[in-house]
């Protein structure tokens, strides 16, 4: 069956609570804010809204609490174009919520969230949320909607399944690489998932090994430093494997990285539903993830398309 869906994201989405200040206040200091945000979140949330504003069809699969914050999750998504039809309202679970301080003297953050706790099935999530998986070109997930989404892809033939990418920044449980089209860790966690040193040929075997263990993609991110890519031939049949490393723009005003490795794994997604090669799919995710840092949050900077082509510092 067709998907009215190119892309559905499966995870977490958040109600963040962020404040900018120029340092950290001391135990039992008041430090007067320069910004004060409320905002939505979540890794796999965040890359929904990255590909709905740059014109890719997305829907979002996850849990919210049967509460305010719940329904103001879901509004911030629904406000963004993101179809939220297979959002499951749990009255047992409170909608998860975070509260962030930004640091601009350490150009750090300091995070405080209430538990995640794990995603149920996508069948205990309702019959929308199995229906807008299983009838999806890509599923993307993040550290906690991967469980739910390999579930339900065992049970589909081979040929029949979506294409996986999974957002690999945080530990992801019993991560089954076979099943991933793209595999998307930072450079520091591939190397742990592999048991090689954070070093640049650590890397490079780690990836390897992620290919050999049957990944047809992977793309791990650097920060500062950019990102690599490297992909069999089935990840594109006819087409010969190869790697490739993109610099990290430069020239942007960088305000606050939250979210950025989220909207990295969004642009990425929509660079690859509009037939980019690997160079200029690096180039626009990473362009947009160093645009989205423009603003304290990691929603509300982030480029449309247009945007990204006119404003890209490159």
């Amino acid at each position: 069956m067709p998907s009215l869906f190119q892309v559905v994201c499966v995870g977490v989405v958040t109600i963040d609570a962020l404040a900018l200040v120029d340092r950290y206040p001391a135990a039992d200091e008041r430090v007067v804010g320069d910004q004060i945000a409320i905002v939505g979140g979540g890794p796999a949330a965040n890359a929904a809204v990255v590909l709905a504003r740059q014109g890719i069809p997305v829907a979002f699969v996850g849990r919210v609490g049967a509460d305010s914050a719940g329904e103001q999750a879901v509004r911030l998504l629904e406000l963004e174009g993101v179809d939220v039809s297979g959002v499951m309202r749990d009255a047992a679970t409170p909608t998860q919520a975070s509260c962030v301080v930004v640091s601009t003297e350490n150009k750090t953050r300091a995070i405080s969230t209430l538990a995640v706790p794990p995603l149920p099935s996508l069948a205990e999530m309702g019959s929308r949320a199995v229906e807008l998986v299983r009838s999806a070109e890509w599923v993307h997930t993040d550290h906690l909607g991967f469980g739910p989404v390999a579930d339900l892809l065992s049970t589909m033939s081979p040929s029949d399944r979506p294409r996986l990418a999974v957002d690999a920044g945080n530990q992801v449980a019993a991560l089954d690489v076979s099943l991933l089209d793209l595999y998307i860790p930072t450079t520091t966690s591939l190397a742990a998932q592999y048991g090689q040193p954070d070093t640049d040929h650590g890397v490079e075997e780690a990836a390897r090994l992620a290919l050999a263990e049957g990944a047809r993609a992977v793309v791990a991110t650097n920060g500062s430093e950019g990102s690599t890519a490297w992909w069999s031939a089935q990840f594109a049949p006819g087409r010969e494997p190869g790697r490739v490393h993109v610099s990290a723009a430069t020239g942007i005003d960088i305000l606050s990285t939250l979210g950025a490795g989220d909207v990295f794994h969004g642009a990425l997604l929509s660079a690859l539903c509009r037939g980019l090669d690997w160079p200029e799919a690096l180039r626009q995710s990473n362009d947009t993830a160093a645009l989205s840092c423009r603003a304290l949050d990691g929603r509300s900077a982030v480029p449309t398309l247009d945007e990204l082509l006119t404003l890209s510092p490159r």
